[in-house]
């Protein structure tokens, strides 16, 4: 099985979330975003280097409204180039330390609790790589774990049919801009909502959130 990894550390390493705004108490509902069209400007040359990134229009503060609403983020993005040899990871995380700091500048309740990627190249067939659900799987895994505060140390992720016991996706979303996305929401079984690539995120989130502010 060729896991998800996860933005600056091991996949199954320890992972402390940021309080909800306002002490809201976390119900178990969550944003799963892609990053390029939905948070960012994507480009087929691939974003870089901390220098490309450009955030659409509004996203770090539509980051924001989902967190006051209740929910939390984390961030499932396809990265072949570090499979293909193209960059490291280590450039993706400065890629992505560049993102959460744009985001945060814009709202200061724009925090992403877990950043995801597949590092794999379509070919390998990665139960990872959307369009298969392998971080959606991590994710909900991984912030279940530590709102529990279960320790790390024992924790073993399930993937595909090895995971029987799931718990309810219906109040969660996923929103991407391409088809693999919403594949990956289909086969997870969570609700997903396609943007335009142009507009990203706040061009979805008022009919998400019913306007609220």
């Amino acid at each position: 099985m060729l896991e998800p990894h996860r933005d600056s550390a091991g996949l199954i390493d320890a992972l402390e979330l940021d309080a909800l705004p306002s002490g809201i108490e976390w119900d178990g509902r969550i944003a799963y975003l892609d990053r390029d069209g939905v948070l960012n400007i994507g480009s087929e040359d691939y974003v870089n280097s901390p220098a490309e990134v450009v955030l659409l229009p509004d996203a770090g503060t539509s980051v924001g409204r989902l967190r006051r609403a209740g929910y939390r983020i984390v961030i499932v993005t396809n990265q072949s180039p570090v499979g293909r040899g193209l960059w490291n990871s280590r450039n993706l995380d400065s890629i992505h330390t560049r993102l959460r700091e744009m985001l945060l500048a814009e709202d200061v309740d724009a925090h992403l609790d877990l950043v995801l990627y597949s590092p794999y190249a379509p070919w390998e067939g990665a139960w990872a790589r959307k369009p298969h659900p392998g971080m959606l799987e991590a994710g909900r895994q991984l912030l279940d774990a530590a709102a529990e505060d279960i320790d790390f140390a024992t924790l073993q992720l399930m993937f595909d049919d090895d995971w029987q016991d799931r718990p309810d996706e219906s109040t969660s979303f996923m929103v991407g801009d391409r088809g693999v996305d919403m594949a990956a929401a289909l086969a997870f079984g969570v609700t997903g909502i396609r943007c335009n690539p142009d507009i990203g995120l706040s061009g979805v989130v008022d009919s998400i959130l019913g306007g609220a502010a």
